[in-house]
């Protein structure tokens, strides 16, 4: 297996592309899976059209990705949409469809990349989480911070049951990041509890994903990493 092979969902825009853009920088050959994408090979990028909620279609994405680039030895768990709004506001099929795009697409692609890693005896696999999984969020909504506060367990989770087979497991849990996502710009007071003063960037994120990627990386295992600029200190 190539260890220079990533799988990166959610991979159109925002917090997706520049994690695909900083693994190509690093060498590896990115698969970039959207529900939006043409299935086309560019810059070191081959983008794949699926659905990650769709058990069917992540099977065959990552089949593709086997014939064309080989065996995923990163995993990036990061598509996710927001659900805005209080529980007793949120109709069950915005819950589910929530946690069908955030939770269950990272246990999907898990699953199916997972026995490649271990035969190899080595890989990394990082979910994208969120500070609302951790403090419940402030107007992102109980689905959405559900969502992510399950994936990051599911990252220790994964952590744990493959510590002897090579393979680490982390989340980062990024907070008010310059994305479509992210919507209206966060009032002065929201920002002035940030203690750098600023929001991050989507690179910022990146960036401490491709550590995670990295051979460097090899004794961080089971870890949430707050990329807030010092929002939330735990």
């Amino acid at each position: 297996m190539s260890r220079k092979v990533a799988v990166v969902t959610g991979a159109a825009r925002g917090l997706g592309a520049a994690i695909c853009r900083a693994l190509v920088d690093d060498g590896y050959q990115v698969a970039a899976l959207d529900l939006t994408a043409s299935a086309e090979t560019h810059d070191g990028i081959l983008t794949i059209e699926c659905d990650v909620s769709d058990e069917v279609a992540v099977n065959a994405a990552i089949s593709s990705v086997e014939q064309q680039l080989g065996m995923p030895s990163v995993l990036v768990n990061n598509a996710g949409i927001l659900a805005p709004g209080r529980i007793d506001d949120t109709s069950l099929e915005v819950w589910n469809r929530t946690l069908a795009v955030n939770l269950t697409s990272a246990f999907l692609l898990s699953k199916r990349v997972l026995p490649g890693m271990r035969a190899a005896g080595y890989g990394r696999i990082i979910n994208v989480g969120s500070s609302a999984g951790k403090n419940g969020g402030f107007s992102t909504g109980g689905a959405y911070a559900a969502s992510k506060a399950a994936m990051m367990c599911l990252a220790k989770s994964i952590a744990t049951a493959e510590r002897s087979n090579g393979i680490t497991s982390n989340a980062v849990a990024p907070s008010m990041i310059e994305t479509d996502m992210m919507g209206a710009l966060p009032s002065k007071a929201m920002l002035d509890r940030v203690p750098v003063g600023r929001m991050g960037t989507p690179a910022e994120v990146a960036n401490v994903v491709r550590f995670l990627a990295s051979e460097g990386a090899a004794y961080v295992n089971g870890e949430v990493i707050d990329v807030d600029g010092g929002l939330f200190i735990d």
